[in-house]
This record gives structure tokens, C-alpha cells and sequence, in this order.
């Protein structure tokens, strides 16, 4: 068993760097920026894994950009996630936990379409925020984020409680900068469109239109690349 995961954590750290460095990458020469941060993954023992998988390294590239393809029942949706950004430790999480099949048959409990918040949240296995990948990790921020459409971004349930919920912006989230934002979509924007025209369920009748997708929204598969 131990040889098997220490196998799997080579396998992500391998990916993940190969990924997180392709020929786009910023020379180390060219930015005063450390080219490795540390990052600090702490267990939730009150959460415990929905999954079982291994927490990422305690380190992030702060190079490069990463896709991933989520495969929804309604198609591909590719994002490209930038390691050079505010949040270099979100952006090895998602990858690792991509890696190890987190997000895979998983649902994406809440959607929203109001005024104020358009954005379609998924990564949490059980229900809307329940369902993480037992461990958490503190949120990067600058205080200069904002939320236009194509955004994709951490979800969380108040500071430094990251752990595998994130959300996608369809229309735009007027909401403060205190939500790491991991990078854009560069694929698949007319699929998140179609399950917002599908229509949503409110979880408050009287109040905005936010609850769950009036269609169930799937991932059915997610990997790095197209």
C-alpha cells in the first residue's frame, strides 16, 4: 500500500510539474517573483475526505499555466489556470486533485443567475459545500480580483477554508475579492450557458435565482489538457 501511494504522489508531482511549466512559462529572469512557494494543506479531521486522496506537495510552482477539461453531461469545458497568478497553491491543488479523480461522477449542486451572482458551483461530492477533500488551505488574494465572466475561482465557506469547491462565472459575481481566483475558461462557455437556459431551481422561492441546475449538471470526467 505505501509503495502504491508514494507511486501515485510521484505520478502527481511529475504531472503537475510537467504541466505547470510549458513553453509560455515566465524565465526566471524576467520577474523578481521566487519561482516555488510554499503552501500549507492542513488536514479536517472534523471533514474527513469524501474521496480518499493524498494532500498536495507543500510547495507550487509560480510558473507556467495548467488546462484542465471538465467533461459536464451538457460537453467540454476547458480552463486554463495560471500558476503565475495570486493563487500559484489553488492551482497545484486543482491539478492534483484532478490527477487523482477527485471531481469525477461527481454533481454540481448550485447554480445562480441573479443580479448580483452568476455562477455555476460544483466540487463538492455530497451537497451544496459538504463533500471536500478532507484537508484545507489558506485563501491567496490580492485584494485586486474580480469576477467577469469566464472566471474560475475557489469556493469557500469563510477565510482559509479552500479545499475542492470552486465555481465558474457565467454572467459576473459582484462579490468582495476574497475568493482565490485560479484562472479562465478558454473553452466551453456555450455548455455553462445552456445549463443556466435549462433554468434553475431557487432554494428560496421569494428570494434570487440561486439553487440547484433545474437539470442535473454532471462531471463526468476531468483531466489535464484538452
Amino acid at each position: 500500500m505505501k509503495s502504491r501511494l508514494v507511486a501515485l504522489l510521484l505520478a502527481v508531482v511529475t504531472a503537475s510539474a510537467l504541466a505547470a511549466a510549458p513553453a509560455s512559462a515566465v524565465p526566471a529572469s524576467a520577474t523578481s517573483a521566487a519561482p516555488v512557494v510554499s503552501c500549507r494543506f492542513t488536514p479536517t479531521p472534523d471533514n474527513p475526505a469524501a474521496r480518499p486522496v493524498l494532500r498536495p506537495l507543500p510547495f507550487a510552482l509560480t510558473r507556467g499555466t495548467v488546462d484542465i477539461t471538465f467533461r459536464f453531461n451538457y460537453g467540454p469545458v476547458t480552463v486554463r489556470l495560471d500558476s503565475s497568478g495570486a493563487a500559484p497553491c489553488a492551482v497545484a491543488n486543482m491539478a492534483s486533485l484532478v490527477l487523482q479523480r477527485f471531481y469525477d461522477h461527481s454533481q454540481c449542486w448550485r447554480l445562480s443567475d441573479s443580479e448580483r451572482l452568476g455562477v455555476l458551483q460544483c466540487g463538492d461530492l455530497y451537497e451544496v459545500e459538504k463533500g471536500g477533500p478532507g484537508y484545507g488551505f489558506p485563501d491567496e488574494v490580492s485584494g485586486a480580483e474580480t469576477y467577469e465572466r469566464g472566471t474560475i475561482a475557489m469556493g469557500n465557506q469563510g477565510p482559509g477554508t479552500n479545499g475542492s469547491e470552486f465555481f465558474i462565472v457565467h454572467s459576473f459575481a459582484h462579490i468582495p475579492a476574497q475568493y482565490s481566483v485560479l484562472g479562465k475558461v478558454i473553452r466551453g462557455m456555450d455548455a455553462i450557458d445552456r445549463m443556466v437556459s435549462d433554468g434553475i431551481v431557487p432554494t428560496d422561492p421569494d428570494g434570487p435565482l440561486d439553487g440547484a441546475p433545474a437539470h442535473p449538471v454532471k462531471i463526468e470526467r476531468a483531466s489535464l489538457g484538452w
